[in-house]
């Protein structure tokens, strides 16, 4: 399968957008919020439980609970589960943070459906994709972080073997980072710091976290994070060039250096023949500049242009920073113009790599 790279033609310098998403991933606070649930099969049993684990206050309107919903109103997770022995009606919808479906009929689930749009209430009718505003999807739960993953109804198999993958990676000792985040947050804040800073000590956790997944987080590691933050905000004064080598390569071959250079950019620049799927990496919020390609050795006039003090600049273009000639010529430029030059490998070689090229030579002798 062929990678998609930049658009050619007369609009080949517009910035590479988000793609399409077949639906809004986002995550709904239902703590002490009433969520509505028609029918009392078994496959409520599950969504009354997320619910309550969210701490909804859930009242399901059903007039034959199975055994295991009537255990489950027993020992709710987190809100209550109330029962309510008749069928749902559609004022017992106003007001409703959701209404959840489990209905098999299609007549009594249109009436569900049409009722709970009605009331302004996003719906969900289970194993009816037709008739849902929103999707459960999988959950990976290190509370308070936590992971959904849809496939927009197509597999739910697959979803449930992609969270088995990320279960394996996800130790369970991340939940008490997790919680010292939240509890830290406001801490991070009264600092004050720019986004560099704040970023830099996110980072530092991150590191400590997984270097010690199964420790209790510490006063002493929001120090070490500190420090670093403050480290980073006292040398954020001047302009920053990081430049990263992307491709030629697959997205999945991109070094984790990389990924990170681009994710802690403001500005990210790329030439018009850089796969979208590697510019992608960087966070949203960047500016994407695009420049003609191929460059050359020296610098373009719209590089030069955002160099401003105080800002970090990716610059992605093909072949190895830390080997071709062109790239280093470049990192001579900047770091004559008081620019710090950061390099990382990326992807690796020029599509048109010559044998004289240095990169050339030292791979050839591997």
């Amino acid at each position: 399968m062929s990678l998609p790279t930049r658009r050619q033609g007369p609009d080949a310098r517009q910035p590479i957008r988000m793609e399409r998403l077949a639906t809004l991933p986002i995550f709904l606070k239902l703590g002490q919020k009433r969520a509505v649930m028609a029918g009392g099969s078994l496959p409520a049993v599950w969504k009354a439980e997320l619910l309550s684990a969210c701490g909804a206050d859930v009242t399901i309107f059903t007039a034959e609970p199975c055994p295991e919903l009537l255990d489950l109103v027993v020992s709710p997770p987190g809100g209550p589960i109330d029962i309510v022995a008749r069928d749902w009606r559609p004022d017992d919808l106003v007001g409703a943070a959701v209404a959840i479906g489990a209905i098999e009929e299609e007549a009594d689930a249109t009436a569900f459906r049409d009722a709970a749009r009605q009331a302004g209430v996003p719906v969900n009718v289970i194993d009816k994709p037709a008739f849902c505003d929103f999707q459960f999807g999988t959950i990976v739960g290190r509370s308070p972080m936590v992971i959904g993953i849809s496939t927009d109804g197509a597999a739910p198999v697959f979803g449930q073997v992609v969270r088995a993958r990320i279960e394996a990676l996800l130790p369970q000792g991340l939940r008490r980072w997790a919680e010292a985040a939240r509890d830290w947050r406001p801490a991070v804040q009264a600092y004050g710091f720019d986004f560099r800073s704040r970023r830099r000590f996110w980072e530092a956790f991150t590191d400590r976290a997984f270097a010690a997944v199964d420790k209790e987080p510490l006063d002493a590691d929001f120090d070490a994070c500190r420090d670093a933050a403050l480290s980073q905000r006292a040398a954020s004064t001047a302009a920053s060039v990081v430049l990263v080598g992307a491709g030629p390569g697959h997205p999945d071959d991109m070094t984790l250096r990389g990924i990170r250079a681009l994710q802690t950019a403001d500005v990210v620049i790329h030439g018009s023949d850089v796969a979208e799927p590697i510019v992608a990496f960087a966070r949203r919020e960047a500016v994407k500049v695009v420049v003609d390609a191929p460059l050359g050795s020296t610098l373009p006039a719209m590089v030069q242009q955002q160099l401003q003090p105080g800002r970090r600049v990716a610059w992605l273009d093909r072949g190895n920073p830390d080997l071709c000639e062109r790239w280093v010529a470049r990192a001579v430029q900047l770091a004559a113009g008081s620019v710090t030059v950061e390099t990382t490998s990326g992807l690796g070689l020029c599509p048109d790599c010559t044998p004289d090229c240095p990169a050339w030579i030292k791979l050839s002798r591997r």
